[in-house]
């Protein structure tokens, strides 16, 4: 140290004297001869070192040479602290501060780019505002590393060295001592982040789920430990397993407002954060480009609108650094899920990537299950696929959150509701498109003809399934129609054979939202292909018609009715079949229209022709038979009307079958007939009949069977059997809501009939307010002249009536009361 003295001085003397050009003549004579001057002093030292260092050895005592550099490679165990606020997170965020009273260990599971790391970070901060010691470990793949971590938190919590000496001299073992001491003291909180590899946590070979190893839930503070692995049997029993989701949609906008604040309003947020599928890593990077000055987009609509065109580049981007750094990896949209690829390739799922790369091909909604089969990725990727490998593959993707498999698909009536045992498979939108970006252009026709074709064999299998088949069939659905955009001339016929099958197993299902989407891009590719007037168009057209009617869509029907009638006439001739039917569905989109003597007038025509041509027992005269009287019903002519269908079930059944919807549809309407004549008792053992074997037949939830269970409770209303009524009522409307929506006119029927029962039941205030609101909503939908508008204003006007006198009598007997 005195000789480098020297030599600085010397400098600066000569720096100060001489300037710099003689300073650097100065400094090279005097480090030289400095250099000859300390060779003694240098190799003293050496010595002294030498002395130095087996004095440490025997005394224990380390040198400033020994643990300074020993010491820098331990990172700190302070916590991060947040960036921004955590959105969306407060259940559990209040679960783990309630865990941190009582100790134990929680898993915060999920893929990457969840916000795992940020949760964490969040409830840290938390518990060291509760006066909670707080310490953080990062996850280095290194079981010695966590080992000595874990032994510094313990001596931040008092663990004696005497303690630690026993372990060190095999007295007593390590770990224990360190979590035996743990489970003494409490009040402190530790994150481990990133334990994405828990098998390597040790010490030795243990499962993490035996709890004898660094990870254990019977301490008496808490232990927080964020990994991709989502498995249960593998922490065990007593962890508390937090599964991560995507955030909803208002969190995730105000994540964006959070990170971009001059990016626009909430709407635009919550448009992009739906974009995004909520996903707080995706959310965090698309807040940071919004906000840089230099983005070319920066506002959330401009920025959601260039996703479709340039994901690659705006979210998609490769990162180089990526491959080498796996903390940077994790940052990185297009290389987070990688990791856990990576890792499955490793631990021997050869095809996790491949499959993933498969389904990310298919379409942003479920896959069902029974679609993924070794014979589908063999055709694909060219390999030898097993069914164990396969399934290995699935339950390794799931186990680290790059698909989710729900277990069960939605009734074929119900998005929402109850549900039947088909399988399903979802990806994360953004985990989808990320994978499909990733495959090289190059292997993407076989694998997409692969996919083509298995999705055809699983249309195939779902409609000779008939009912077990529909929750398949609504599945399949949206899979299906990319293929008409890439079919040629050559192949259009099968894949239109193929959609219309399914099409009409979706009919049959009620899924008529799915068969709506079928039939509108079925028949704009059949105009593309064939031409507007083809006979096979103007199929589609009547079809895409009845799908309307079914969703309610009337006028929308009704248009497409008149204009498949139209050009059938012209086409085909007035007479021909096809022409008819158009006549027939025209009539019955006048009826729901409320235009009842036109519809009338329509289907009287038409069903002299059927009886003519095609003879009494013809399916299509029973249904013009039916759809006659219904109309005489709606215009009043009840005798007329029950007259016609009092034969008609019986002929339905006989040349149909007991259990076909069209003899369940006029025995229905024979019940409706016979409850406007007044005879009640006979339309509701009708209804009950016919509900019985719609719910046997069809299932609880289809819309056939929801309008027998209303049909049902009208009458049991009609009979006096008022609460009856309005407990089915009740029930039925929502699952209506559930089935159709609240805004289609079946719902909306649903809920002035069950008004209707609670009048009957003297709750005149309730039914008036529910009137009310119904009639806002038909005048809206159907229009203010729509019958069915006209009726609701009837019993809207009673109710009000009902409930003022209610009123007037309460007064009056108050009154009187006070007079005596």
């Amino acid at each position: 140290m005195a000789s480098l003295a020297a030599f600085l001085g010397a400098v600066v003397w000569a720096t100060v004297r001489y300037g710099l050009a003689k300073a650097d003549q100065t400094a090279s004579v005097v480090g030289g001869t400095i250099a000859v001057l300390s060779l003694p002093v240098s190799l003293y030292a050496l010595r002294a070192s030498g002395r130095a260092e087996a004095d440490t050895a025997v005394s224990g005592t380390p040198t400033t040479r020994e643990w300074v550099p020993a010491a820098t490679v331990h990172a700190s165990l302070r916590p991060p602290v947040p960036t921004a606020p955590v959105r969306g997170r407060d259940d559990e965020l209040a679960l783990l501060e309630g865990l941190r009273s009582g100790g134990g260990m929680a898993v915060l599971g999920g893929a990457g780019g969840l916000g795992k790391t940020t949760l964490a970070a969040e409830a840290a901060r938390r518990a060291q505002q509760a006066g909670a010691s707080v310490f953080w470990i990062q996850w280095q793949d290194d079981a010695h590393r966590l080992a000595e971590d874990l032994i510094r938190v313990g001596q931040a919590l008092d663990l004696s060295e005497s303690r630690l000496d026993a372990a060190r001299r095999g007295r007593a073992v390590l770990v224990d001592v360190v979590w035996d001491h743990l489970a003494a003291v409490p009040g402190w909180v530790v994150v481990i982040d990133n334990v994405d590899r828990p098998e390597r946590v040790g010490p030795g070979r243990d499962a993490v789920a035996a709890y004898r190893g660094w990870l254990r839930p019977d301490g008496a503070g808490l232990l927080i430990v964020t990994s991709r692995d989502t498995a249960t049997s593998t922490w065990g029993p007593q962890a508390r397993l937090l599964n991560m989701e995507p955030l909803q949609e208002a969190a995730a906008a105000a994540v964006l407002c959070d990170a971009a604040p001059s990016a626009g309003g909430e709407e635009g947020a919550r448009a992009l954060a739906a974009r995004l599928g909520g996903l707080p890593l995706a959310l965090d990077a698309a807040g940071r480009y919004l906000a840089t000055a230099t983005s070319r987009y920066r506002d959330f609509t401009a920025y959601r609108e260039a996703l479709d065109r340039e994901f690659g580049d705006l979210l998609g981007a490769q990162n180089p650094q990526a491959a080498a750094d796996p903390h940077i990896a994790r940052t990185v949209i297009r290389h987070t899920w990688d990791l856990s690829l990576d890792q499955l390739h490793a631990d021997g799922y050869a095809l996790a990537r491949p499959l993933l790369h498969l389904l990310a091909l298919l379409e942003a909604a479920p896959i069902p299950r029974c679609l993924v089969t070794p014979a589908l990725l063999a055709d694909a990727t060219g390999q030898d696929v097993t069914i164990t490998a396969l399934d290995d593959a699935l339950a390794g993707l799931h186990r680290y959150g790059l698909v989710q498999s729900p277990g069960t698909a939605p009734n074929a009536t119900d998005g929402d509701g109850p549900h039947v045992g088909v399988g399903q498979v979802v990806l994360h939108p953004l985990v989808r498109e990320v994978m499909a970006t990733n495959l090289e252009e190059t292997e993407r026709a076989p694998w997409q003809n692969a996919l083509h074709t298995h999705l055809t064999v699983a249309v195939g299998d779902a409609v000779r399934a008939r009912r077990a088949g529909w929750p398949t069939a609504r599945l399949l659905a949206p899979h299906l129609l990319p293929f008409l955009n890439h079919s040629t001339d050559e192949t259009f016929a099968a894949t239109r054979t193929t959609l219309n099958s399914l099409a009409d197993t979706l009919r049959e299902a009620g899924a008529f939202s799915e068969e709506h989407l079928i039939r509108r891009q079925l028949l704009d590719a059949e105009i593309r292909h064939l031409g507007p007037e083809h006979p096979d168009t103007l199929v589609s057209r009547n079809n895409l018609a009845l799908t309307l009617r079914r969703l309610g869509r009337h006028q929308e029907a009704a248009a497409e009715h008149r204009r498949a009638l139209t050009d059938r006439r012209r086409v085909l001739g007035p007479d021909h079949p096809h022409t008819l039917n158009s006549r027939n569905n025209l009539a019955l989109a006048l009826i729901d229209l409320g235009q009842y003597p036109e519809a009338a007038d329509l289907l009287r025509r038409t069903l002299t022709y059927y009886e003519d041509v095609l003879g009494p027992d013809h399916p299509d005269t029973l249904t013009g038979r039916n759809n006659l009287a219904l109309a005489l019903d709606h215009l009043g002519r009840h005798q007329e009307a029950a007259d016609l269908l009092r034969r008609t079930p019986t002929d339905s059944e006989r040349t149909l079958g007991p259990d076909h919807p069209d003899t369940l549809a006029s025995r229905n309407n024979l019940a409706l007939a016979l409850r406007h004549l007044g005879r009640h008792q006979e339309a509701a053992d009708l209804h009950r009949r016919t509900l019985t074997d719609r719910e046997r037949t069809l299932g609880p939830d289809h819309p056939d069977t929801l309008n027998s269970r209303n049909n049902l409770a009208r009458a049991l209303d009609h009979l006096g059997r008022h609460q009856e009524a309005a407990d089915l009522h009740r029930r039925n409307l929502t699952d209506c809501q559930r089935v159709f929506g609240s805004d289609h006119p079946h719902t909306l029927t649903i809920r002035t009939n069950f008004a209707s029962a609670l009048h009957h039941l003297g709750r005149h205030r309730e039914a008036a307010d529910l009137h009310l609101q119904v009639l806002a909503d038909f005048e809206r939908i159907l229009g203010p002249d729509h019958p069915n508008t006209d009726a609701v204003r009837g019993n809207l006007a009673a109710a009000e009536a009902a409930a003022a006198r209610m009123r007037h009598g309460r007064w009056s007997r108050m009154r009187g009361r006070r007079r005596h």
